[in-house]
């Protein structure tokens, strides 16, 4: 799926401006703050909004007004369903009979297991948990076995045991050749199976690819390190005298954390450093490069 330069507007007030990406398969991370225009760029791939000015094509075909290609798409929004008088069963079965499935009823079954919500597909969703609405959201959008998955917040109000179950699901539709993307606010979750982050702030497409790559592109600030060896407290009083070294300090428990601005520099002269003073470096490791600082680091940009 690919989105050229795609803005989108209500009067004066300007959603999406002007973002380019492509969303191939795997599993994509959509990440930014409330209002940054996430929801709207889903609908727009959906086919639900039409893009104000740019396109958005499946497979070089628009998107918008396709029914065609409707069918290889599959939408979890984040509201909730408003068919609270459907049992679940009935809920994904309108689903597969609006997408013209020969047997409908043998894909709502495939789609209800798929999610393990079989069990209670004879109960009214307004009975069902947060978390039991979100599944059969999910399978409603997998019941015609879409090519693009295209879920908005879709762990929000999921128990753990539920959430885990849902990251796995979506990391083996990645792995099946699905296009996946999801939104979602919980950055360590979004870290586990989405390597590949687009982030947008304020409209705008702040970055795309993998966050670790993101971050290391960083370069007015320092990068943080968090160092292990057999003498902490000397390898500290050497390190502080380099250029590269912004600062460090005591690590709760054991071990250094160091602030680096010149990365190859320090690497060299730390293993200088510790050959000269008898000293073992048992660990070296980023302690940054999490999609918690890439996100407030490009937020706050």
């Amino acid at each position: 799926m690919e989105l050229r330069q795609v803005s989108r507007w209500y009067g004066n007030v300007v959603a999406v401006n002007d973002v380019t990406m492509q969303i191939g398969p795997g599993v994509t991370g959509l990440l930014g703050p409330n209002g940054a225009g996430k929801t709207t760029l889903i609908a727009m791939m959906a086919g639900f909004l039409a893009p104000s000015a740019g396109t958005v094509t499946l497979d070089e075909t628009p998107v918008w007004r396709n029914v065609s290609v409707y069918r290889h798409i599959g939408l979890v929004p984040e509201g909730e369903a408003s068919f609270g008088y459907l049992t679940g069963r009935q809920f994904v079965r309108a689903s597969a009979e609006l997408h013209g499935l020969r047997d409908a009823s043998a894909a709502s079954e495939r789609a209800l297991d798929t999610v393990e919500l079989r069990d209670p597909a004879d109960r009214r969703i307004a009975t069902y948990s947060k978390g039991m609405r979100q599944r059969v959201k999910l399978a409603a959008a997998l019941v015609h076995d879409p090519s693009v998955l295209l879920l908005d917040e879709p762990f929000n109000g999921v128990d753990p045991r539920q959430r885990l179950h849902l990251m796995g699901l979506l990391t083996r539709m990645g792995e099946q050749g699905r296009s996946v993307l999801f939104s979602s606010h919980i950055l360590e979750e979004v870290e586990q199976i989405a390597r590949h982050v687009e982030v947008v702030v304020a409209g705008r497409h702040a970055a795309s690819g993998d966050f670790g790559a993101i971050r290391r592109l960083m370069t007015d600030r320092p990068t943080r390190y968090r160092l292990a060896s057999s003498d902490d407290r000397a390898l500290a009083v050497a390190v502080m005298g380099l250029t590269c070294v912004r600062g460090v300090q005591m690590a709760p428990g054991s071990g250094l954390e160091v602030e680096v601005t010149d990365l190859g520099a320090f690497a060299t002269a730390l293993l200088s450093l510790a050959r000269s003073a008898s000293i073992t470096v048992h660990e070296m490791a980023p302690t940054d490069e999490s999609l918690e600082s890439v996100f407030t680091y490009l937020v706050s940009a």
